[in-house]
């Protein structure tokens, strides 16, 4: 390989690794010499900072990281600053129902009122923040404890669980009813 082909992989290693990386490990992967490493990387500190790029390569305590260049932490904090949008499936709201009515609750009680997995609807709610793992369950195997947290409550305009609206029985039974009606449909039943 030509030195400009290194420069891809090793710009590649520090962008994917987030992490700091040291010039011997990236020097074992590439199968070439320390100092070649070295070389390489102040080359591409250079070029940054030539072409003020939005990146930099940072050396710390004998490793290398990419990072971004400081003259532009303004911008980010501006767009780190704005309101999240979440993307509230039908799934991922039915999943946050069940938990804000039910809990505290576990993903197995989640998946026995759904009736399907809702791994992924309940790590989406814990990346939005809007549910938390709030403690062990007693039972077998102390499975994962799941409730709503204030960011919930915040965001459905609510100060506390008890303010969430009650369905009566009748509301409840017609839920059912429309709930039953649907899985004979999909099932072609």
């Amino acid at each position: 390989m030509e030195e400009k082909n290194y420069e891809s992989i090793i710009e590649g290693i520090l962008f994917t690794m987030g992490d700091s990386v040291e010039p011997e490990k990236m020097a074992a992967a590439l199968e070439i010499d320390k100092k070649e490493v070295i070389s390489i990387i102040e080359n591409l500190q250079k070029k940054y900072e030539e072409e003020n790029r939005g990146v930099r390569i940072t050396e710390l305590d004998g490793a290398y990281q990419m990072c971004t260049n400081p003259e532009i932490y303004d911008y980010l904090i501006r767009i780190a600053k704005q309101p999240r949008k979440y993307v509230l499936t039908d799934t991922v709201l039915e999943t946050l129902s069940i938990i804000a009515y039910k809990q505290p609750v576990t993903k197995s009680e989640i998946e026995k009122i759904r009736g399907v997995s809702s791994d992924h609807a309940v790590s989406k709610l814990v990346e939005y923040g809007l549910v938390e793992e709030i403690g062990r369950s007693p039972a077998p195997g102390r499975p994962m404890l799941f409730g709503t947290t204030e960011d919930f409550l915040r965001t459905f305009g609510v100060s506390s669980i008890e303010e969430l609206p009650t369905l009566s029985t009748v509301e409840v039974e017609e839920f059912k009813a429309e709930a039953e009606a649907e899985a004979t449909v999909k099932l072609g039943v």
